[in-house]
């Protein structure tokens, strides 16, 4: 698959799908790769042409020296975009993905279709939390985050009944590159995006986890309340919805695309 340039930046790209259909891009959380999709990939492919990417940082995207602003990881998708010939794409993003999707929303709505924003937030008041965060892993690895993370993303009953599947997001989380995971925490920190929120004018769906710690019901309905038009679905979940309840989640976001504007 791909390696787009992004001003100097490779950005691992994976496209599937029919070639002619309608354009689904997806974007990962924090301190994941491409693969947070799997589960999704089957279902959305028989109506999507999917691209899927790894942000910079992360996965087998480069890694460039931080901070990142989530202007830059914006203008990144953009040039996957041009870089494969797409003008148009719908876009479902889960918790950083959501924030990207809401500043691609603001200052490239010609690019958007229609625009999924999932377990996600527009700011966050407390910077304490995130320069905690940042602190502990420089100083004790992305691996002993791995634990306490867990427990923010899948609820306790998801991770008694799914060890496995744990197991291959602990893999898939104390794998990332630091400095990809520092730079990017530190492009969430910084964010502000409630002015962007009003400006959005693709439709736009809030996926939102009833039991989502890390990006609260509050922050999704705050999100809601300040798109024009937007709707929202609450899932039993936690903060990785797609994966705690991916059957649910797949089948709200084929609802939301292929549902006729009216």
């Amino acid at each position: 698959m791909p390696m787009i340039d992004a001003e100097g930046c490779p950005i691992h790209v994976e496209v599937e799908g029919p070639d002619r259909a309608p354009v689904l891009m997806l974007s990962n959380s924090l301190g994941t790769t491409l693969q947070m999709w799997d589960a999704q990939v089957e279902p959305l492919a028989k109506h999507f042409r999917l691209v899927r990417y790894d942000r910079r940082g992360h996965g087998k995207s480069g890694v460039p020296k931080g901070p990142y602003t989530m202007e830059r990881l914006g203008r990144d998708v953009l040039a996957v975009l041009d870089g494969l010939g797409i003008q148009k794409i719908n876009w479902c993003g889960l918790s950083m993905g959501g924030m990207v999707g809401q500043w691609l929303g603001a200052n490239a709505p010609q690019r958007i279709e229609r625009l999924i924003l999932s377990n996600t937030s527009c700011y966050f008041a407390d910077k304490t939390a995130w320069n905690d965060r940042i602190k502990f892993v420089r100083e004790k690895g992305l691996a002993a985050l791995a634990g306490p993370n867990m427990e923010r993303w899948f609820t306790k009953g998801f991770r008694e009944r799914s060890p496995e599947t744990i197991a291959r997001m602990v893999e898939m989380f104390a794998a990332t590159p630091l400095e990809g995971y520092v730079g990017c925490g530190e492009a969430v920190r910084d964010m502000d995006h409630r002015e962007l929120l009003p400006k959005i004018k693709a439709p736009t769906l809030v996926i939102i986890g009833k039991h989502d710690p890390a990006t609260t019901p509050e922050a999704g309905e705050y999100i809601r309340s300040h798109i024009p038009g937007a709707t929202h679905v609450v899932l039993d979940a936690a903060h990785i919805s797609n994966i705690e309840q991916s059957a649910a989640y797949t089948s709200a976001v084929l609802d939301f695309l292929t549902r006729r504007v009216t």
